[in-house]
């Protein structure tokens, strides 16, 4: 007789195979036509907020794996804080304006910003960035991110505007801006000022080389590596406490240098030199030297940021190509001299003799005319090459040169905001914790703020100027004026109007009475239009609120949005606009190097999404250690691939085993299940706990491990592996059945909604399959029933199934040894000393389930030991057990005792 069909065997349409690039896209339209995210934002109304602020990307190609990292760890956030019972809307943001955009559109164009129309290229440059939001936007959404994807905040929207405007306005009333002349970052390429966080370091090989500077009878010895910066040279600086000495050579002199660096210089000279006199260098203060080949006098002057560690202890200063050169000048009142242009060449300028053979050459080129010129004058001692790490551009990737330029700038140190700002992170919760000492440390450091750019796609520097006495306007009225213009009309038109446009009728200039103005001609760093984005955003939208709980960007942003943000927080609102930061590493190739076209090693998300699917990418963003760099390679996704299969098959066989279960009638109360079960509630309900912890601390690595090993230890290896001849094989109603069952639901129900933040599609796709209705994405978070997590259960349990392990071991040795075929052919013979016999006798019934063989005997002895022997009886035709009992029943010859019970009992049904 068959009786397959006498078996509860499972049923479920869910298919074991993901192919995920093709059901996906059927998932998101599913949520598209149900309107979800409002749907969710409505089921959320009056609830707590939990705001996570998100960071710009900028608008200017196609998102890359970086970006798919980054939001998706937002998206696991807001996922899990919503379904915790948060109100946790989203709104995505977008960079607009700035370098990236130009520079992009300069380069397709074949053109630089001297060779266009500025409100034409304007135009250009909107066009362009609207395009990219809208590609960003669907790439975004095919992740599976949940936000406001309709209603995003833009940096070039009129609104967001005119709070930049609003902003810088607060801050100049405040006395926070001001204008001034200094040495700041300059690309000559781009033809602009940097800010620090728009500055990259690169190793770069420069001149080393030893310069005689004359003086009475004896030279200072300067070291530099910067030839071109001798143009400017007006002073030479030394520390005030380090000692000095005049050493006499046979061939240059007499020279000065520090003590602690004379051995390696002579080194380096290739001959010897007699001390004739030691001082401090306080000493040597107001000597005036002669510079190598102008006609110009450079005094000596003390600085304490002179080291001994290397070159000569004597410091070239030229104060308009430095921060510190700048400072020293101050201080002693030198003059700036700035011979270079914004395009990096050299000119001539007043007052300042400038050698004819550099006028008009790049600095690259003038180079190497000074080394020339100071061999001739036989003032170079030493000329090599060194390399060093040097500040780059970060967008044309040229080496940048200090320049004094009069710009806009925030002064850090105005009203205290530097040490405000320094006590104001010490309150917030950082994420690692090395956060708050990297923000911290930068800075402390930190220069001034420069906020002008000479570029043209961005907001302008809302200032006008008297075209009579050339003073700035700093008025309300005005502010006012330009604030509310730029709301209705956007910056073009500061652009395409008149100054007369921004000022109100009648109004004269405070300090000659002149009626006529014009306007600035410069943008402000995008950096600060970021940077602004919690006035613009937070502070605007009423479903936001100001702080945000969270900023999630990656770790560069401590020099870059988290910083500029803080800072003018702290600014405008006497406060930081977040709570919580919260950031990751890089992604880096499968060995950890940096991802470039050039070699080779770029992953695309839009690739991996279109052959794996996006499921697979979160779950690979969600599995990995991220607070450093991230790697991720085709054997990476390969392991995740493997990993999201184990989900996947766990999911399918609680779906099949759960067919005939009504949870509404046959459930059973935890204290009517079998002690095995409710050891598998009490297990689900620790890694509730755990995961919900790990998610809380922001840990979804943790989390996602917790809940992987769950699947693969607790449930497939043991309780799924075990529970499957109960499920088969007892009666379809009998209470045994439903106990597992009803532990099984919990568990698919519980799993299911866990990995709803990490894996949304998946999770939606079991949800249909599981609830029928809604979507799990409107589903509350699990709770831990505390009540039912039970740890001397769990404990006594991990005693069985450490024993199961070496019984499985056992097993598999006899069945190397072809004494059986499977487990279900062997009985054990487990022989345990006093304790552990009187623990393992407790279940001695169903220690043949737990091992998955059809007999166990157990006896007393001095020590563990475990025999496999052949089974005894015959094998059960339905249950494959073996029993001394098959076919005791006439009526069912080839059926065990307890087949034939239910066998029997489903004819007389």
């Amino acid at each position: 007789m068959e009786y397959k069909n006498t078996l509860n065997l499972p049923k479920t349409d869910f298919p074991m195979k993901g192919n995920l690039p093709d059901k996906e896209p059927g998932i998101l339209k599913k949520w598209e036509d149900s309107d979800l995210y409002q749907a969710i934002r409505a089921k959320q109304k009056g609830k707590p907020k939990y705001i996570l602020h998100d960071g710009p990307p900028y608008a200017n190609g196609n998102i890359h794996i970086g970006h798919a990292l980054n939001k998706t760890l937002k998206d696991i956030v807001i996922k899990f804080k919503t379904m915790q019972g948060y109100d946790a809307p989203y709104v995505p943001g977008w960079d607009c304006h700035g370098m990236p955009i130009e520079h992009q559109l300069f380069k397709e164009m074949k053109k630089t910003k001297h060779d266009v129309d500025q409100v034409k290229f304007r135009k250009l440059a909107h066009e362009f960035a609207v395009k990219y939001v809208g590609i960003q936007k669907v790439e975004f959404e095919r992740l599976g991110i949940f936000g406001d994807w309709d209603n995003p905040y833009l940096t070039l929207k009129p609104e967001y505007e005119k709070a930049v405007v609003a902003s810088f306005n607060k801050l100049a009333k405040d006395g926070y801006i001001y204008r001034g002349l200094k040495p700041i970052n300059w690309c000559a390429k781009c033809e602009t000022a940097l800010a620090e966080a728009e500055v990259e370091y690169e190793d770069h090989v420069s001149p080393s080389i030893y310069v005689k500077f004359n003086s009475e009878s004896f030279a200072f010895l300067v070291w530099t590596t910067t030839p071109w910066t001798l143009v400017s040279n007006v002073a030479i600086a030394v520390h005030p406490d380090l000692k000095y000495v005049f050493v006499k050579t046979d061939s240059h002199g007499t020279l000065v240098l520090a003590e602690d660096l004379l051995e390696g210089v002579l080194k380096k000279l290739g001959e010897a030199g007699s001390v004739i006199k030691t001082v401090k260098g306080r000493e040597l203060e107001g000597i005036i030297a002669r510079h190598p080949f102008l006609n110009r006098a450079s005094k000596v002057v003390l600085a304490d940021y002179v080291s001994n560690e290397d070159g000569t202890g004597c410091v070239h200063i030229a104060p308009g190509h430095g921060q510190e050169d700048y400072e020293v000048g101050l201080k002693y009142n030198l003059p700036v001299v700035m011979p270079v242009d914004e395009k990096g060449r050299f000119r001539k300028i007043d007052s300042f003799e400038v050698p004819e053979e550099i006028i008009g050459r790049p600095i690259s080129e003038a180079n190497d005319i000074v080394l020339k010129i100071l061999s001739d004058k036989k003032a170079l001692l030493i000329s090599a090459k060194t390399e060093h790490s040097y500040p780059y551009c970060w967008r044309c990737h040229s080496p940048l040169i200090f320049r004094a330029t009069k710009q806009w700038f925030l002064g850090v140190d105005k009203n205290s905001l530097r040490q405000r700002t320094l006590n104001e992170i010490k309150g917030i919760k950082w994420v690692p914790d090395i956060g708050e000492k990297r923000i911290s440390s930068m800075i402390e450091l930190r220069p001034d703020w420069c906020l002008s750019r000479q570029r043209y796609w961005g907001v302008p520097v809302p200032i006008l100027y008297c075209a009579s006495c050339n003073s700035e306007v700093i008025d309300d009225s005005v502010m006012k004026k330009i604030e509310e213009t730029f709301g209705a009309e956007g910056s073009d038109s500061w652009f395409a109007k008149g100054a007369e446009s921004f000022v109100p009728q009648g109004f004269k200039c405070k300090k000659c009475g002149h009626g006529e103005f014009k306007k600035e001609t410069d943008i402000l760093d995008v950096w600060f239009e970021s940077g602004v984005s919690h006035q613009a955003v937070l502070r605007i939208n009423n479903n936001l609120g100001f702080p945000a709980d969270l900023y999630l960007e990656g770790s560069d942003q401590h020099r870059g949005w988290f910083q500029t943000s803080i800072l003018i927080g702290m600014g405008v609102e006497k406060a930081s606009p977040f709570k919580n930061v919260l950031t990751h590493g890089f992604v880096v190739d499968g060995v950890g190097k940096k991802m470039s076209k050039s070699a080779g090693n770029v992953v695309s998300p839009q690739e991996v999404i279109s052959k794996k699917g996006a499921d697979v990418l979160r779950l690979w963003a969600s599995s990995s250690s991220y607070f450093d760099d991230v790697r991720i390679s085709d054997e990476i996704l390969d392991r995740t691939v493997e990993a999201y299969r184990k989900f996947r098959n766990t999911a399918k066989y609680l779906l099949g085993n759960l067919y005939d279960f009504d949870p509404e009638k046959d459930s059973l109360a935890p204290e009517g299940l079998l002690e095995i079960d409710r050891w598998a509630l009490s297990r689900l309900n620790s890694v509730v706990r755990e995961v919900t912890g790990s998610f809380e601390r922001f840990m979804f690595h943790e989390a996602t491990s917790a809940i992987y090993k769950f699947c693969i230890l607790d449930m497939s290896n043991f309780y799924l592996d075990i529970l499957k001849d109960r499920l088969y094989t007892f009666g379809a109603g009998s209470k045994a059945r439903r106990s597992g069952q009803t532990v099984l639901y919990k568990i698919l129900s519980v799993l299911t909604r866990l990995m709803a933040p990490i894996t949304p599609f998946t999770a939606e796709e079991i949800w249909g399959y599981f609830n029928k209705t809604g979507s799990v994405h409107l589903a509350d978070w699990p709770k831990a029933e505390n009540c039912l997590i039970d740890a001397d259960l769990e404990a006594g349990w991990q005693k069985l199934i450490n024993l199961r392990e070496e019984v499985l071991k056992a097993l598999e040795e006899k069945r190397i040894a072809k004494l059986i075929g499977s487990p279900l052919e062997a009985k054990v013979v487990i022989a345990a000393a006093k304790e552990k016999y009187e623990f393992l006798n407790k279940y001695l019934p169903d220690l043949r389930y737990i091992f998955i063989v059809s007999q166990v005997e157990l006896v007393k002895g001095d020590k563990l030991n475990i025999r496999v022997l052949k089974a005894d009886g015959k094998k059960c035709s339905r249950c494959w057990n073996w029993s001394p009992l098959v076919g005791k029943d006439q009526a069912n010859p080839t059926l065990c005792e307890r087949c034939s019970g239910v066998v029997t009992e489903e004819r007389k049904g």
